[in-house]
């Protein structure tokens, strides 16, 4: 009887271990392992935000976030598979793994850094209010008692409501799905000034040559990070790794300067 005993405690002792380590492993950060091993990249975005990605006349997804991306899943031995997403449900998209990440103009802030693991910055951004050229708007100030549009779900909304000053002295705050659409808006009169992004603001004007401007001053400034789920570290090290790679041989540089003319990149900063 003792030596039956004694069999059980050897056998619990034997496969303890195994089972601890077996416990480990399955728990251990496989995110970079899944995307290599499926051989695909899925990126969500909002596919109308010119010029970080957005459908050319072609109905193709362009844009300098989209170029980056590229290069990244080509080092990385992956094909990149582009996913339209609701921006107001990018959180969601990425949490139940339909998306890997969120790479499209992603403004890092201390509420999506709680729930996401974002790359360092990429690029700086600032979010500023556009009117029309006939406007008699100058400034901030001038928005009192008027109507402004913004993108639901987007740093825009932060810039707005989160100066409670400046959003209790508007008339209204109107929040549509897209930038496109804001911008439509103000064109059509439907309000008196839009914010949004800096970026978008300066390609919209440039490319359309609408009779739009930007106000000097900015509601606040920002930096693009690319955002994964919180415990996907491999996977957002591994992007990490191939930005700075891409930076120290010149190809970031590249890449912007063929969409802004110039490097405006902050990656190692």
């Amino acid at each position: 009887m003792k030596k039956l005993v004694l069999c059980f405690i050897l056998a619990a002792l034997i496969v303890l271990p195994i089972t601890a380590g077996g416990s480990k492993e399955q728990g251990a950060d496989q995110s970079l392992v899944k995307v290599v091993d499926k051989g695909v990249f899925v990126l969500g975005l909002d596919d109308s935000f010119p010029p970080m990605g957005y459908r050319d006349e072609n109905n193709e997804i362009v844009g300098f976030d989209i170029d980056l991306a590229k290069e990244v899943t080509k080092r990385m031995g992956v094909e990149l598979k582009l996913q339209p997403i609701d921006w107001n449900a990018k959180e969601q998209e990425l949490n139940t793994g339909n998306i890997d990440c969120i790479w499209n103009g992603f403004t890092i802030t201390p509420e999506r850094a709680r729930m996401l693991n974002f790359t360092e910055p990429y690029v700086d951004n600032a979010q500023v209010a556009v009117v029309r050229n006939d406007s008699p708007i100058k400034n901030l100030a001038d928005l009192k008692g008027k109507s402004v549009g913004i993108q639901a779900g987007s740093t825009a909304s932060n810039a707005v409501y989160g100066n409670e000053a400046f959003a209790s002295s508007l008339k209204e705050i109107i929040e549509v799905k897209d930038n496109l659409t804001v911008l439509m808006d103000l064109e059509i009169g439907g309000i008196d000034a839009a914010v949004l992004d800096l970026f978008v603001a300066v390609d919209n004007i440039e490319r359309s040559g609408k009779n739009f401007k930007i106000l000097d001053e900015h509601l606040s400034t920002e930096e693009y990070g690319i955002g994964f789920r919180k415990n996907d570290q491999a996977l957002r090290d591994e992007v990490q790794k191939q930005l700075l790679a891409m930076k120290a041989d010149g190809t970031l540089a590249k890449i912007s300067t063929t969409w802004f003319g110039t490097d405006i990149t902050v990656v190692g900063r």
